[in-house]
């Protein structure tokens, strides 16, 4: 049996921070609770970065309370009941307790709340609904969060198959929440996830994008997405990957930790696509990335064993970033590139011509001609770049 976490929050930094104080001052110390991932991680002794708040108070009055006391208010997503406190030590979003009207599987219809409870019965997941009291640091846990937690378990609030009907991104929820914290398989969630994966379909595709790449951030996914390829997941929202480009990622989280380079979610998702451009512009496209995604993701798509002769060439050619992406993808070091910066050819098509060539296509040829002699001689300084280029022009 796992040690049982404590049901009073223990020190952490965040909650010392003055601007919270001066939240809880101005909205009341028993009118507001902290909830969800701070509470959460600070069980589990993991850094916090971002604070988000629940109240029984309406949106206006949460307004009211806190321009009273001099905090700058934003009504961020005020139809939901969300409002943002700017504060000098991190911004705080402060929603009003809520209960769901209807759901459809893509959005829900919610009515604001006084109880407690009722709020946290509307959330995900067992350990997503812990509230603390900002005085005594109390958990409030209604559903079994604590003792889930302790156990690694991810596990839905409720009827799991019901909690997806209300929002099919839950499933894609439930498989990064489970590579993060997970441990212990919850057998009924993952039925469920199996059972109602063609609902996946139905979602914006930058919604799955952004649980895709939120899954890939993590430190080792790969175990999580072997799953989801066997339960039928993951062949709904990207087919393209297969057991292949899974073991591909697992290489690359490998070569990522060996050459300390950082984690990065697009080239993980470059590496769960074949090495073939059209399909990885039709998956970039599909699922809604941005133009420096989309480029980016063609680019490592583009990779072949040439790349593995000159990282420095690769870089000057393609790119500092699609250079690493590539020789991480292919296995190989790209300790050349760590904190090198692509330089620019030291010579201009002007100088060409102010030594007696005419302007036009000759220029353009000596130029490039130039260039490839200075990228495979390694960069060389523009004293080695005039003598190449003094060696040309004697045979021009």
């Amino acid at each position: 049996m796992p040690d049982p976490l404590p049901s009073t929050l223990p020190p952490a930094d965040w909650t010392r921070r003055e601007g919270l104080a001066a939240l809880v001052a101005a909205l009341g110390a028993d009118q507001v609770r902290w909830v969800g991932g701070a509470v959460r991680d600070t069980l589990l002794g993991q850094p916090v970065n971002d604070v988000d708040a629940a109240t029984p108070l309406t949106p206006d009055a949460v307004i009211d309370r806190l321009r009273a006391a001099g905090i700058r208010a934003i009504p961020t997503g005020i139809e939901h009941g969300t409002v943002t406190a700017v504060l000098p030590d991190g911004n705080v979003e402060v929603t009003t307790l809520r209960r769901d009207v209807s759901t459809d599987g893509r959005r829900a219809t919610v009515a604001f709340a006084t109880e407690w409870r009722e709020d946290a019965a509307r959330r995900d997941f067992t350990i997503n609904a812990l509230y603390a009291a900002p005085d005594s640091g109390t958990v409030f846990d209604w559903f079994g969060g604590l003792d889930d937690l302790a156990a690694r378990r991810v596990r839905f609030i409720g009827e799991a198959r019901q909690r997806i009907r209300e929002d099919h991104l839950r499933i894609l929820r439930y498989f990064r929440f489970q590579a993060r914290f997970g441990t212990r398989l919850d057998e009924e969630a993952e039925q469920a996830c199996a059972e109602l994966a063609p609902m996946l379909k139905g979602l914006s595709r930058e919604r799955v994008a952004a649980e895709l790449l939120n899954l890939l951030s993590l430190p080792d996914p790969a175990d999580t997405l072997e799953r989801m390829h066997g339960l039928g997941v993951l062949p709904v929202v990207l087919p393209e990957a297969g057991r292949a480009t899974i073991a591909a990622l697992r290489r690359l989280v490998a070569a990522e930790r060996a050459s300390a380079v950082a984690r990065d979610p697009v080239r993980r998702l470059a590496a769960l696509l074949p090495a073939l451009p059209p399909v990885a512009e039709t998956v970039a496209s599909r699922l809604r990335l941005s133009k420096a995604q989309r480029e980016r993701i063609a680019c490592a798509a583009a990779r072949s064993a040439a790349d593995r002769e000159d990282p420095r060439a690769l870089a000057y050619r393609e790119g500092r970033e699609c250079a690493i992406d590539r020789l991480l993808l292919a296995g190989e070091d790209p300790s050349p590139l760590i904190g090198w910066e692509v330089p620019r050819l030291p010579l201009k098509g002007g100088e060409i011509v102010a030594r007696g060539v005419a302007a036009g296509p000759e220029v353009a040829r000596l130029l490039r001609a130039v260039e490839r002699e200075w990228v495979a001689e390694g960069f060389p300084p523009r004293e080695r770049v005039e003598r190449i280029l003094e060696k040309m022009l004697q045979t021009f």
